[in-house]
């Protein structure tokens, strides 16, 4: 419609979709936060997370939202193992204060 901001950050948040895809983002980089400076790799961060670790549904979501913390410069991989990038460490402190 003429009257809708299509660039409007609130309209994408009415999407259940989407909005279970940021739920899991900040599962996943919560708990990698929690977890840091131990090394996992993406099944060991599925088998913790999800109490059906081997359902196809519940990896891909993990998948997806590494793929899409890794896009954002929260998460990074080195080979199998994902961490936390340094600015996500440094806004988790600022968080405690």
């Amino acid at each position: 419609m003429a009257d809708e901001n299509s660039t409007d950050s609130a309209a994408c948040c009415l999407n259940p979709f989407f909005a279970k895809e940021a739920r899991n983002q900040g599962i996943v980089l919560s708990f990698l936060l929690n977890e840091h400076p131990a090394q996992l790799t993406i099944p060991e961060v599925a088998r913790e997370l999800y109490t059906h670790p081997s359902d196809f549904d519940e990896n891909d979501a993990v998948e997806r939202a590494i793929r899409d913390l890794v896009g954002g410069g929260l998460l990074q991989c080195h080979g199998a193992f994902v961490l936390p990038t340094r600015a996500a460490l440094y806004f988790s402190r600022l968080e405690m204060d």
